[in-house]
């Protein structure tokens, strides 16, 4: 079998729809480890070498940015100390306890706002897209550095729920107005050669074509949920001290009891208290 062939049988093993190759069409072998990913929560207890994650850090800053306005900045952990207090918050996730190395990547709208200030023009974009396109470069700049790790070998996964205790994050990284936290990221040699296949919605679902659509969408969810408990079942169910045990127990169902108690509900006072205007 090619990594040609190999890329095609991961992104079937992905998408119960996945896409028929063009004979025709490039080589397709370079995408192998994108077609193929999963997570890593696993990690030997080998350090990677700081030059490797600046290299790293170099290229996820590579990446597009909104209007190269260039709004995210990283933040390689290496105190050992503050290390152990930041993942101290999700100790709850019991696998980051032990990651090798942790980086934080955030918003930075700042250093736009202090180019107006050096130039003596208005900020004339003080509104809800300030945040937005400092996300996105943030989001970017991850997705970006995790394609770069997983390329060479290292394993990766984000650390969302930073976001719980974004002021305290903000106060341990001594974060200024205007850049704040977007997410966490842990990064190691995995211990496993292979990571858990994550299986993703029919392409049917989240591609579209000329306008969005929803033909047949709850359908094609439940065919997705029954594939998921076939083949990827939930070790536990979700909030079932609540909710009880379900017979079926698919994804929507575990995402929907998921969002059915709120999250970081302090959120968008944490953002305006950095000097956000939503």
């Amino acid at each position: 079998m090619t990594q040609h062939d190999i890329v095609i049988k991961a992104l079937r093993a992905k998408f119960a729809d996945a896409p028929s190759p063009d004979p025709d069409g490039p080589d397709l072998s370079s995408l192998l480890h994108l077609a193929s990913r999963g997570s890593c929560r696993d990690f030997t207890a080998d350090p990677v070498p700081r030059a490797t994650i600046d290299i790293l850090c170099a290229t996820a800053l590579a990446a597009p940015t909104k209007s190269d306005l260039q709004q995210r900045d990283i933040v390689i952990i290496e105190d050992p100390g503050l290390k152990s207090e930041l993942l101290g918050l999700v100790a709850h996730q019991g696998w980051t306890r032990d990651i090798p190395h942790l980086l934080i990547f955030c918003g930075n709208n700042r250093r736009q706002r202090l180019l107006h200030d050096w130039h003596g023009l208005d900020f004339a974009n003080d509104h809800l897209d300030a945040f937005f396109n400092a996300t996105a470069d943030a989001a970017i700049a991850m997705e970006a550095f995790i394609a770069g790790a997983e390329a060479i070998g290292l394993g990766c996964c984000p650390i969302s729920a930073i976001r719980d205790h974004a002021q305290k994050v903000s106060d341990l990284l001594h974060l200024p107005d205007h850049v704040f936290p977007f997410v966490g990221l842990a990064l190691g040699y995995p211990k496993a050669t292979k990571q858990q296949n994550s299986l993703r919605l029919p392409l049917s679902v989240t591609v579209h074509t000329d306008r969005y659509r929803e033909d047949n969408l709850q359908d094609n969810v439940r065919s997705y949920d029954q594939r998921r408990e076939q083949e990827q079942p939930y070790k536990q169910q979700r909030l079932a001290e609540r909710y009880g045990e379900s017979d079926a127990y698919g994804w929507s169902l575990d995402k929907a009891r998921q969002y059915s108690v709120g999250e970081r509900t302090g959120f968008g006072e944490f953002i305006r208290s950095k000097g956000f205007k939503l």
